[in-house]
């Protein structure tokens, strides 16, 4: 990889909310892949279920039940509304501009753990799979409108067995309310220092420094900052003590 200020390092292994680089370094992962690996590198169950269907065979896209067992889990996060599912963020985009979301009219994401509430009409869930055969989801409210989203795309059972399993894992976290819990030394933090703009798990930074700076500052600290400034930091699910000091003295910084 070339050399910048927000490269990312050689990862050898991930584990949960942390990854270990090709020269031993420890790395707390604020990226979680945009939310993608917002459950953690290694979710409880994923591993088994993306195994057995590795195992049976179920890697190209081929009709079979799990696409119905994932559409249930996704009805019992979002009660009320309809899906589409597609293979990637292109057909997705593309689905969104043929149904006119496009520009300023684009439609919405939701995000666990933001504090914001599930739009009322079309958006797309960020949902918790870290799998680069992951499934693109938009939802819409059938009973309030009829949009002209394409048919849902035929995708490997694999990869909607291992989605279904981190959704019901996702509805049992939100139902426990512990991915929300506040860590105090970063609460603090936060309020002393205004470029970084909170919303529930997720910052943002908006003040006056470059961002390859802050990136490689947070970098030789062990901590792993999203790629890109458009993109949101989140909290990860756990820390040591060590960690959040760390992490709070970081934020704190100008």
């Amino acid at each position: 990889m070339k050399k910048g200020c927000t490269d990312i390092p050689v990862i050898t292994r991930a584990r949960g909310y942390r990854l270990y680089t090709d020269r031993g370094k420890r790395l707390v992962d604020l990226w979680q892949y945009g939310g993608r690996a917002l459950l953690g590198h290694t979710p409880p169950g994923l591993l088994r279920t993306l195994k057995n269907g590795a195992e049976r065979g179920l890697l190209v896209p081929l009709p079979h039940f799990a696409s119905q067992r994932f559409l249930k889990a996704l009805a019992a996060l979002f009660p009320g509304f309809s899906f589409r599912v597609y293979r990637d963020e292109g057909v997705l985009r593309r689905a969104l501009e043929t149904a006119g979301f496009s520009g300023e009219n684009s439609a919405p994401f939701w995000r666990p753990f933001s504090g914001e509430a599930v739009p009322v009409s079309s958006f797309v869930p960020v949902l918790p799979f870290p799998f680069p055969g992951a499934p693109e989801v938009l939802a819409f409210d059938s009973s309030r409108e009829t949009p002209g989203f394409p048919p849902s795309e035929t995708l490997a059972p694999a990869a909607l067995l291992g989605a279904s399993r981190c959704v019901w894992d996702l509805i049992a976290l939100l139902a426990s309310g512990k991915r929300a819990a506040p860590f105090p030394l970063l609460a603090g933090a936060l309020r002393e220092n205004p470029g970084w703009k909170r919303r529930g798990i997720y910052l943002r930074y908006s003040g006056d420094k470059d961002y390859t700076c802050i990136f490689s500052r947070f970098l030789e600290e062990g901590f792993l900052l999203p790629p890109s400034p458009e993109e949101d930091a989140i909290l990860p699910g756990e820390l040591s003590p060590g960690e959040e000091k760390k992490l709070a003295g970081l934020l704190l910084r100008p």
